[in-house]
């Protein structure tokens, strides 16, 4: 295999671990999550809050009927850092609201995990 595949399957593999986590019947499920972020996970969310590992999965585990319908993701990229990071970027929208997100995805005992996670309003929608 090439470098170039590769780095498609890295990016691939991270893609569809972001697509996972964007899921509610994922999100609602504690394992799953747990499954899909890196023991050292670190995200500064939309609203300017610090989540690690365990306070994250308090809020996407939250049982809440209201919940407004799942993100409509749009401008997917990625790209291969290194062997085992890759970093994506795309723009989530929920009800008008829309925010460029940044994550990277780091490999660790053969599986990718979600390391790093940014989300910044755009301001408009």
């Amino acid at each position: 295999m090439n470098g170039r595949d590769e780095d498609e399957r890295a990016v691939r593999a991270a893609i569809d671990g972001e697509l996972k986590l964007l899921d509610p019947d994922v999100r609602a499920s504690p394992e799953a999550v747990t499954e899909l972020l890196d023991p050292e996970f670190t995200e500064f969310g939309a609203s300017g809050r610090r989540y690690d590992r365990t306070s994250i999965l308090a809020v996407t585990s939250a049982v809440d009927e209201g919940a407004p319908d799942p993100s409509a993701v749009t401008e997917m990229s990625g790209v291969r850092l290194a062997p085992d990071l890759v970093h994506l970027t795309f723009v989530s929208e929920i009800n008008g609201r829309r925010v460029r997100r940044s994550s990277l995805w780091r490999r660790t005992d053969s599986r990718w995990r979600m390391y790093f996670h940014q989300g910044t309003p755009t301001g408009t929608s």
